[in-house]
């Protein structure tokens, strides 16, 4: 995947067991984002295959990824700040056509957010940046999806905040849910993931279990202080 002449991502190959959460660590500039937003249509590969459930979706525009199971909570929320909490997450279930957001789809995201529940009527942009966090992740949550792609869920959020958010990832994730998150918090994102890749300059440099990667030498001095 290139912008323009430049290409980003060379060669980059990586597989997501269902349930299993899987973690892309890397410094800034590495090709993370990239990543998840080629898997999710927002960029089109300019070669190489995206298989999801044994179909091809590489080339696909992103509604029609999201139609097929992967929903993508992206890197600065991006959620709708004029309209009001409820209406935020009733957009995530547009996707689902005439069933849409139903009573029961509403209570099981606020069953992990219950604070989105306290502020369902308030203006999404009248949020703190953890609160927006919340709603970003249970957005995409209302579409139902299979794979959840998670893009620096902890960025710019206090310490007890991001202690809540990644409480709520790992609920999501015992109940079946398939996640890859790129986090660049690597020493949480590892404690709780089954496995881990590290991009250098748009390449897969290592792979292998998380426990594995947390003990690495050379992990822990890049991206652990240690």
């Amino acid at each position: 995947m290139g912008y323009g002449p430049v290409e980003v991502l060379h060669g980059v190959s990586l597989r997501v067991a269902e349930g299993e959460l899987v973690c892309l660590l890397g410094a800034n500039g590495a090709g993370k984002s990239t990543t998840v937003r080629t898997i999710s249509g927002l960029l089109r590969p300019t070669s190489g295959a995206i298989t999801f459930r044994g179909e091809r979706l590489d080339g696909r525009p992103a509604h029609a990824v999201l139609r097929r199971g992967i929903a993508q909570c992206p890197e600065g929320r991006r959620i709708f700040p004029e309209m009001t909490v409820q209406e935020n997450l009733e957009m995530g279930a547009y996707v689902r056509g005439h069933a849409g957001a139903g009573p029961d789809d509403l209570e099981r995201v606020f069953h992990h957010f219950p604070r989105l529940k306290e502020r369902a009527r308030q203006l999404g942009g009248t949020l703190s940046g953890g609160e927006q966090q919340m709603l970003a992740i249970a957005r995409a949550l209302m579409s139902a999806p299979r794979l959840l792609l998670l893009d620096e869920p902890s960025l710019g959020l206090a310490p007890t905040m991001v202690e809540t958010v990644f409480r709520v990832i790992a609920e999501i994730r015992r109940q079946g849910m398939t996640v890859l998150m790129v986090e660049q918090n690597a020493a949480l994102a590892l404690r709780m993931a089954d496995r881990a890749y590290v991009m250098e300059s748009g390449r897969i440099a290592l792979e292998g279990a998380a426990r594995d990667l947390l003990d690495n030498a050379d992990v822990r001095r890049a991206y652990l202080g240690g």
